[in-house]
């Protein structure tokens, strides 16, 4: 019986008749041969139909196939270096053609198409070669974090995704009528995970957040899906630490397990392996000192506008793109200003207006990927945080409670997958890094 392969695996195949499932997503033909580019979702093969060893009636339907055909291809694998595919150099010499669904018209065709006639059919454009590209490089990323977290020793939690109160800004959260009680979409698990350390010592959680920012940047997402790791007996230094080895890491499955991704992206992959640990580290002071360099030295007066910055200020995009033009791997920017970041930040020692938060900033203008901190560990500085920011005390009474039981240091930082995937495919925009993007204003499909 004729086995059925993976094309991803089709070089091990070489000489040997094998069976191939997919669908059509190309065709040439002349005369007596006819060449279709088929995948299977783990790759594209080309397979070439010789009439005379063909069905005449079904070499004449092949050259009449609408893209998206669903197909079922017995032949032998060979190596030819000029045929396309991923990977390429590997061909089909097709000695039987089964057509199991003929495709109705497709309505992605290779003219250009605009973004929002993509978006609206995103369920058929994620079958591209580009999208189908990016979305393997993703769920390669996804799972490097997770191997890397658990080969030294984190644990994954699961956490809520209805929540009674905030974690981040109170301005951005998502109300939902719980049985009559307001509650709320989760922004991050970051405070459940705070718990969970205490009974697991070093843990992760991993799943989808969601923020009401009413932005339409090429960072920004209302729904996205977000690393969370805490540790317990871990202060800022050591912190970043792992961020940088995590990252590192990533990258590297990256470069070894997706290689035909990132041609197909056309990634300069030469700036990925520059990613290599340690990171340099910045200062939130030093980081304002740069900008308003780069801005005094600029004469594109728009792009001085936009750098306008004070002491105090979070960074936004143009910022951080700006600073991170002058690295060739990711940065740490730490200790930013008290009053720009979330209430559960440790202050600095000796200087109570920063806190012990740290940036992690991808390199060639891709900015925030990582954001952490060390945590606040004393009881009463906490409480007196909660009331500054006026949020209310009762539902943060278990969140209060860690510190009355054996609180100890430690430190946590979420991570942006579709932010990571976008630096490390060289996407422009965060909404292509995922299979369905919720932005404003789009839910469909």
């Amino acid at each position: 019986m004729t086995q059925i392969i993976s094309i991803q695996n089709i070089a091990n195949y070489v000489g040997e008749e094998v069976m191939i499932q997919g669908w059509l997503y190309a065709s040439t033909g002349k005369g007596k041969l006819q060449f279709l580019q088929v995948r299977d979702g783990t790759g594209i093969v080309q397979a070439v139909l010789f009439k005379p060893n063909l069905p005449e009636a079904l070499f004449d339907a092949a050259k009449h196939l609408p893209q998206e055909s669903a197909l079922i291809i017995r032949g032998t694998v060979k190596q030819n270096e000029r045929a396309p595919g991923v990977p390429s150099g590997y061909e089909i010499d097709t000695a039987s053609l089964q057509v199991v669904h003929v495709s109705e018209e497709y309505p992605i065709t290779p003219k250009e198409h605009g973004v929002e006639f993509l978006l609206e059919n995103r369920h058929l454009w994620i079958r591209s070669r580009k999208q189908w590209a990016l979305l393997r490089i993703r769920a390669t990323v996804m799972r490097a974090l997770r191997e890397w977290l658990d080969k030294h020793g984190f644990l994954e939690m699961t956490t809520p995704i209805l929540t009674p109160a905030a974690g981040e800004g109170t301005s951005t959260l998502f109300e939902v009528d719980y049985f009559g009680d307001k509650i709320y979409l989760a922004q991050t698990g970051q405070l459940y995970n705070e718990a969970n350390i205490y009974a697991f010592g070093k843990v992760y959680c991993f799943g989808p957040t969601f923020r009401a920012e009413k932005s339409k940047t090429r960072r920004h997402m209302t729904e996205f899906w977000m690393l969370e790791p805490e540790i317990a007996f871990c202060d800022l230094d050591g912190l970043m630490e792992i961020e940088e080895q995590l990252i590192s890491y990533v990258v590297e499955r990256c470069l070894d397990e997706r290689a035909n991704e990132l041609q197909i992206l056309e990634r300069d992959i030469s700036l990925l392996q520059k990613i290599v640990s340690p990171f340099p580290r910045i200062s939130y002071d030093e980081a304002v000192e740069r900008i308003n360099k780069i801005r005094e030295e600029t004469t594109d007066v728009e792009l001085k506008k936009l750098l306008e910055v004070t002491w105090g200020q979070d960074f936004g995009s143009p910022h951080e793109s700006e600073l991170t033009k002058q690295f060739d791997c990711p940065i740490f920017v730490y200790g930013f200003p008290s009053a720009a970041k979330a209430f559960y930040m440790e202050p600095w020692p000796n200087r109570p207006e920063i806190c012990k938060s740290v940036d992690m900033l991808a390199p060639e203008g891709y900015g925030e990927i990582i954001g952490g901190s060390e945590r606040i560990s004393d009881l009463n500085l906490l409480l007196k945080r909660i009331h500054e920011e006026k949020l209310p005390e009762e539902a943060f009474k278990w969140y209060l409670d860690l510190r009355r039981y054996g609180s100890v240091v430690h430190s946590g930082f979420g991570l942006g997958v579709e932010r990571t995937v976008a630096w490390i495919a060289g996407i422009h925009h965060v909404r292509e890094t995922t299979p369905f993007p919720r932005t404003l204003g789009r839910v469909y499909p």
